[in-house]
């Protein structure tokens, strides 16, 4: 718990970059996938991922002397989890029914994961957080109602779109629980960050090659794949920032206040993307603002 006087702490400010990074991640995503499937996109952020974090993991630390066999366990499954099946269901919503979207019904994952803590770190929920909590899952239930509204006309997905960013909140949740398990073993934060990524890299592949046979790169849209690997570089940063807050602060601090990055992707969806892949109308910065005020609420309550 923070108290009064240093709300803005480094762990905080960490949470807030990584929420600014989450958004510019998802809205690349959003131009990286128009003809591109959202496994292409998956398999280039995770090389973009390996790519900055594991030699530099073995640069600043000792990545191997840092993990024991409980937090190589618990990043794995962070990775598997969280990385992989989150992020392929996340940028499948993005996909289906557009980043403005996605991502206020995706920030319904503190629900999950300040549950999950609570019953598996001991930490502990008040009042506060119930009443933000309720407020994230009415600001949903007005995004939904607004896509159904809207006859869903992003990818024509209609209501099952909306299955996705809620299965990516769901695993998403998860994933900060066994990051915090690691932790507590003396991990540092770019070996947590480089066991994760290169567990879900390998599992992803391997699904792959098990059931379509791995992709080829070269067959991405040119025009596509710069938007693909600068999602890779926002969601490095993301990483760095998401995982140093956990580090320093609770999970039910840290996760619910990277969840507003849904303001700043409709903010930066009305100045920079097009109707045509964004359509932002009231009903969803109302739904977006109550989820987000929710997500703050259990930061600034807790």
């Amino acid at each position: 718990m923070i108290p009064g006087g240093e709300i803005l702490s480094l762990g905080v400010l960490l949470a807030a970059f990584g929420a600014f990074a989450l958004a510019v991640q998802s809205l690349s995503i959003r131009y990286g996938t128009i003809t591109s499937d959202s496994s292409d996109a998956l398999v280039v952020v995770l090389v973009v991922n390996v790519l900055a974090l594991v030699p530099a993991a073995f640069l600043l630390g000792s990545p191997i002397q840092d993990l024991t066999l409980r937090s190589l366990g618990a990043f794995t499954a962070a990775g598997l989890l969280g990385t992989m099946v989150g992020r392929a269901m996340h940028f499948e919503g993005i996909k289906r029914i557009g980043s403005s979207r996605a991502e206020p019904i995706k920030a319904s994952q503190p629900l999950h994961a300040s549950l999950i803590a609570v019953v598996v770190l001991g930490e502990v929920v008040t009042g506060g957080h119930l009443v933000s909590m309720v407020a994230i899952v009415l600001g949903i239930a007005i995004i939904t109602y607004e896509h159904g509204r809207s006859d869903a006309g992003d990818g024509g997905a209609g209501y099952a779109g909306l299955a996705f960013p809620f299965a990516a909140a769901f695993f998403y949740g998860i994933e900060p629980t066994f990051a915090k398990l690691g932790f507590a073993e003396g991990a540092a934060v770019l070996t947590g960050l480089t066991v994760k990524t290169v567990s879900a890299g390998v599992g992803f592949l391997v699904y792959l090659w098990w059931t379509q046979g791995l992709p080829d790169l070269r067959e991405v849209e040119r025009r596509e794949l710069p938007w693909l690997v600068g999602a890779g570089l926002a969601n490095t940063l993301f990483l760095l920032g998401y995982y140093g807050a956990l580090e320093l602060e609770p999970v039910s601090l840290v996760v619910p206040l990277v969840q507003s990055s849904p303001l700043v992707v409709i903010f930066l969806s009305i100045l920079f993307v097009s109707d045509n892949l964004e359509r932002i109308t009231p009903r969803l910065v109302i739904g977006a603002l109550v989820a987000v005020a929710g997500a703050i609420g259990v930061t600034l309550l807790s």
